[in-house]
């Protein structure tokens, strides 16, 4: 038996942020990042409606990028206080990420922080509160997902939290968010959404109900992400939902281990000045955990499914796989992604030297590819890896080099 598992709700298109005004309850708790939120109004819209609604608002403020385990801490200590009954996210992955185990931490105030990492293995929530989550950035999708990534800075590692009881109540996926996206954020988040989908189309759990989420969203992803980082809006607008769609497709499929690779070199390195940002990371990895997938026939043959739904031709499923690694490393070119680590500068542009040094990655080599095989997204890859196959490849994935094993 399988399950699928979205949020009862999903508030789409221009004005869909006003569905606010609709909700029933006594408090509720809104969680936002750095500022661009407030910035851009957003923020109050949200306060706003949900006061229009009858609520007392509260907002737990300046959730950082890449959300640490102090910081959930910290809010799920404001929610206990404060006693909402609704717990509303709103901006990008780590404000609604960091909000999801807040969540949890103040249903359950006794669960550690490792419990809460088991996969598939929280308590029951919605005893004390629902859950909204409002997206402003076209990648993540933690809004209609089952996952939330927090990063335990003292041991240098992003944990994924994964299990159905953190899938939001209602999710609202309005295009003007996206709007306010720098080009950069664009870039990023964008390649995150295609990878979230090309990993769901190959991986081991998918199944009828997933893949025609995650092909659509493949075709509408190449179709719009560059469009969309050249500011052209419509292709915005298009790629907002595109990455919704991709998230209800990987939520229930799960990922492989592109992802795996990106949560466990992502603070890898953080001590030496700058993190690999999550969607560069994948979009950088993504080539090379194709070519090694594709060793899989199975895999191989839907490799090739997506290739011709791109419509980028080829004879045989071989070719057909090459033309898709070509096709995304050209997207990253447009998209001023680099193609290695060797090269992500501390900026995350492209550069001759990037801030991570040789032998600080072969130092930390076996280490990172020990916690990448543990990672939860390695179960459903459809190559089954080991530690001497994560070793080479993220190798590869330093150097630029050919995937040959």
């Amino acid at each position: 038996m399988a399950r699928f598992t979205l949020p009862r709700d999903i508030y789409h298109g221009a004005n869909a942020l006003e569905t606010l005004k609709t909700f029933e309850g006594k408090r509720a708790m809104v969680c936002v990042g750095g500022g661009s939120m407030k910035r851009f109004g957003f923020l109050d819209k949200v306060v706003s409606y949900l006061r229009e609604a009858g609520m007392e608002v509260k907002t737990f403020e300046g959730i950082e990028p890449d959300p640490s385990v102090e910081t959930v801490m910290k809010g799920a200590q404001a929610m206990l206080d404060f006693q909402p009954d609704w717990i509303v996210g709103i901006g990008g992955g780590s404000p609604i990420d960091a909000a999801k185990a807040m969540w949890i931490k103040y249903e359950h105030p006794e669960i550690s922080f490792e419990d809460m990492c088991k996969v598939f293995g929280l308590p029951k929530l919605r005893r004390k509160a629902r859950f909204c989550a409002i997206s402003s950035t076209s990648g993540t999708a933690t809004e209609v997902t089952a996952f939330a990534v927090i990063t335990d800075y003292a041991k240098g590692i992003k944990y994924p939290i994964a299990d159905y009881e953190i899938t939001p109540d209602v999710a609202i996926v309005d295009p003007a968010l996206a709007e306010t996206m720098p080009p950069k954020l664009v870039a990023h988040t964008g390649m995150d959404a295609l990878t979230h989908a090309i990993e769901a189309y190959v991986s081991t759990a998918h199944c009828a109900y997933t893949d025609p989420l995650a092909i659509f969203a493949i075709r509408t992803v190449h179709k719009d992400l560059v469009a969309s980082y050249g500011g052209n809006m419509p292709a915005r607008h298009a790629m907002h939902d595109a990455q919704c769609l991709a998230g209800m497709a990987f939520s229930n499929a799960s990922l492989g281990i592109v992802h795996s690779l990106a949560h466990k070199t992502g603070a890898a390195f953080a001590d030496y000045g700058a993190h690999l940002i999550h969607g560069a990371a994948n979009a950088m990895y993504l080539p090379k955990v194709i070519a090694y997938n594709a060793k899989d026939p199975e895999a191989l043959k839907r490799y090739g499914v997506i290739a011709d739904f791109m419509g980028l031709g080829g004879n045989s499923d071989k070719e057909k796989t090459a033309r898709l690694i070509a096709c995304l490393r050209d997207m990253n070119d447009a998209l001023k992604i680099p193609h290695c680590i060797r090269h992500y500068g501390a900026d995350s542009y492209p550069c001759e030297q990037g801030f991570v040094p040789e032998d600080v990655f072969k130092a930390r080599l076996h280490t990172i590819a020990v916690n990448a095989l543990a990672d939860a997204c390695t179960l459903t890859n459809p190559r089954k890896p080991t530690v001497e196959d994560m070793e080479k490849l993220l190798t590869c994935c330093y150097n630029d080099t050919e995937v040959d094993f």
